[in-house]
């Protein structure tokens, strides 16, 4: 009746349900389809940083695709790219993305998919989740580097405020992750939900 929102086990606010959709290009789509072609027995995840804009005080001005598969592929998938003309990279050091990293193009990275990663699918695209969203960005501060600080207290205080964000689902792929006690513990020192008109309390 969109009385209540369940925001994890047992756990629920007052209001409706809403749930994040990233964007999906036409360039993200095309890629996602020649990757599913070439590769279509292997499980992808794929998005573009720009995404996280909306959620940011601070705008970057250069994105990157990130394009998450099996460990087991992901050298084939980056020399696909590769023979494609892409800048891409897999699993880079800052000092790789410091040094290579095109200003002036977006690049794409590719990193190992973590198993049960809380991922969706948006207009047959194999993209991202809220959950796994903020979780990546806590995680990985070499990639989301632009991110980090007192811009991630802003990002996770503006996707808790606009959207759904299921609580156990988040803390189970921060466990996948092996984060789990740190990202309780950074969550810890705000009050989510404290907001009594179904919309989560500012951090």
């Amino acid at each position: 009746m969109g009385v209540l929102t369940r925001i994890g086990r047992g756990k629920f606010i007052l209001g409706k349900t809403k749930i994040y959709y990233p964007e999906v290009s036409a360039k993200l789509k095309a890629v996602y389809n020649k990757l599913k072609k070439e590769f279509p027995y292997v499980d992808i995840c794929i998005w573009n940083t720009s995404i996280i804009n909306e959620f940011m005080k601070h705008q970057p001005g250069v994105f990157s695709f990130i394009i998450e598969t099996e460990k087991e592929v992901t050298q084939s998938l980056f020399y696909f790219l590769k023979e494609l003309k892409y800048p891409v990279f897999i699993e880079p050091t800052s000092d790789i993305l410091d040094k290579y990293l095109p200003i002036d193009k977006e690049a794409f990275i590719i990193k190992s998919l973590v198993s049960e990663s809380p991922t969706q699918l948006v207009n047959g695209i194999t993209t991202v989740s809220i959950e796994k969203l903020l979780i990546d960005i806590f995680c990985d501060d070499i990639i989301f580097s632009a991110q980090q600080g007192a811009e991630m207290r802003t990002i996770f205080n503006e996707a808790f405020s606009k959207y759904t964000v299921n609580q156990s689902k988040m803390l189970r792929y921060a466990s996948r992750r092996r984060k789990k006690e740190v990202v309780q513990e950074y969550l810890s020192t705000f009050q989510i939900y404290g907001s009594n008109k179904g919309k989560a309390a500012k951090l």
